[in-house]
């Protein structure tokens, strides 16, 4: 159970973070910024292990999940823009 709130609480700072980083207007509130941090730290593992920085079973870390939540706002901006043409 404490495993499930530290990774939210992660989440969240991540998230938070990656926002602040990307310039412009962004969805949601905490909950989305929460989830936006998780993801991140899915395609920061997965980025990771493509690049062969992770083995398998490991998971990234805090620069590398904040890199991935960067690339996921960075994919929403693109196609928010792309539909506003």
């Amino acid at each position: 159970m404490l495993s499930l709130l530290w990774t939210a609480l992660i989440g969240l700072v991540v998230g938070a973070l990656a926002k602040l980083v990307m310039p412009g207007k962004d969805p949601g509130g905490i909950l989305v910024t929460m989830i936006l941090g998780i993801a991140g730290s899915f395609v920061g593992t997965f980025l990771g292990r493509l690049i062969g920085h992770y083995q398998e079973g490991q998971s990234a870390g805090f620069i590398m999940s904040l890199i991935g939540a960067i690339v996921l706002l960075a994919i929403y901006h693109f196609f928010r823009r792309r539909q506003a043409v």
